[in-house]
């Protein structure tokens, strides 16, 4: 589902998806350790904070996802380091 501004949202509890998983992953880990995650789908990258039940979000490139992740960040955090696992 699209939003306005381009982004793609995450599906509600309930809703049927097409999305896959590509078996890419990637991890951010920042001061205290890993805060979120970013998996690529067949519809792109969806963002999860390690204490979010759902994704956040799916954006249409890799880049985009990380600048979301971060952004959901604690204000003032720095740039995470991102590993593919």
């Amino acid at each position: 589902m699209s939003t306005t501004d381009g982004t793609m949202t995450a599906p509600r509890a309930g809703e049927s998806t097409t999305e896959q998983t590509t078996e890419q992953r990637w991890v951010a880990f920042g001061a205290s350790g890993a805060t979120g995650t970013i998996l690529h789908t067949t519809i792109g990258y969806a963002v999860r904070m390690l204490n979010d039940d759902s994704a956040r979000g799916i954006y249409p490139t890799l880049e985009v996802a990380k600048s979301a992740l971060h952004a959901a960040m604690a204000p003032g955090s720095e740039w995470p380091e991102f590993r593919e696992h």
